[in-house]
């Protein structure tokens, strides 16, 4: 067992320890676990009633903490299920992908997704603890460190162009030998940034909100792909992969900043290099720009219900919140997304 976690948990009853896991995870834990299938359908209301019901017959009490081993989706269940359950029982989070390390894991948001929208019930709550092992990268899947390193490029544009300029060095060689070296201080510095934020702001009434640059549009990308699930192209690894859809999100939102903030245009020009590189266009089309505005309009950031909030870039390191874009520019934005 992972060291660190065997002292945490250590401080818990032996009998009210309970361990919640990705199902294709290979652990061997002297603790009763629940195993569920990593998937966006497994992240609902459905899934948590079978935790909470399985806490019941286990006679979890209010003592109990959930240890959630898995990815964002694992994190972001099991959180919820946890902060739910009993009205609130610890939870310790160990992210087992690069995406969970840099950014679900961390930060007390949790939830699950209702209606086709993303993370549209939760709460926030703080874990117990989060326990980075970052050997478990070792064994990812390229798709699965591609994903996560969408969030590693969001939080460097945030913090500044030294960053990003490692994050760019680090994304050319990571298919290369040594990818935990090259990504183990990126995540410290990702997660310690997150940190900062989240200290000053927990509920997101404020700063925390620069942490949504590239979601807006992203979400709504990830929301079209999954209601259109049976008629996209794309291998089904990438339909839904939320760091891919950060990164086309991040596209469209530096194209806004751009022309709204006056931000360089050599930020959109490397991003693009990225998309086009690493990624690949999304496979939406123009005909869809009316289904991505109105996902958009459902963004829980938004307001008011007629505008569309982004946090948008000045530059890097320069994040700007509560950014609303005329309904033309956003289509223009998406435009350059799609036909890049």
């Amino acid at each position: 067992m992972i060291k660190a976690l065997e002292d945490i948990v250590s401080q818990y009853e032996q009998t009210q320890i309970f361990v919640l896991a990705d199902s294709c995870l290979a652990l061997d834990l002297p603790y009763p676990t629940l195993r569920i299938e990593a998937s966006e359908e497994n992240k609902s209301l459905e899934s948590a009633s079978e935790i909470w019901t399985w806490l019941t017959k286990k006679n979890a009490t209010r003592k109990a903490v959930l240890v959630n081993i898995g990815g964002g989706t694992i994190c972001d269940l099991g959180g919820f299920a946890a902060a739910t359950y009993l009205r609130g029982i610890d939870y310790i989070n160990v992210p087992t992908t690069l995406l969970a390390m840099v950014d679900a894991a961390i930060g007390g948001k949790t939830g699950v997704n209702h209606g086709g929208l993303k993370n549209r019930v939760g709460v926030f709550r703080m874990p117990k603890a989060v326990i980075i092992e970052p050997s478990f990268l070792e064994t990812l899947p390229t798709d699965e460190l591609l994903s996560g390193f969408g969030e590693v490029l969001k939080t460097a544009l945030l913090i500044g162009d030294g960053v990003f300029a490692s994050a760019l060095s680090a994304l050319d060689k990571l298919a290369s030998l040594g990818r935990l070296s090259r990504v183990s201080q990126l995540i410290d510095t990702c997660r310690a940034y997150k940190e900062s934020v989240v200290a000053q702001d927990s509920t997101e009434t404020g700063l925390r909100k620069v942490l949504n640059f590239g979601h807006t549009v992203g979400h709504a990308i990830e929301e079209s792909l999954a209601s259109h699930s049976e008629k996209v192209t794309l291998p089904a690894a990438k339909r839904s992969l939320h760091g891919y859809c950060v990164v086309w999100g991040m596209v469209a939102e530096l194209y806004l900043s751009v022309v709204l903030l006056g931000c360089p245009k050599e930020l959109l020009q490397q991003m693009t290099k990225v998309l086009l590189d690493y990624y690949g266009r999304p496979n939406c089309n123009c005909k869809q720009q009316e289904e991505l505005i109105n996902f958009m309009r459902q963004d829980k950031k938004n307001a008011a219900s007629d505008a569309i909030n982004f946090t948008l870039l000045k530059k890097a390191g320069d994040p700007i919140i509560n950014q609303v874009a005329p309904k033309d520019l956003i289509k223009e934005a998406l435009d350059y997304l799609f036909s890049v």
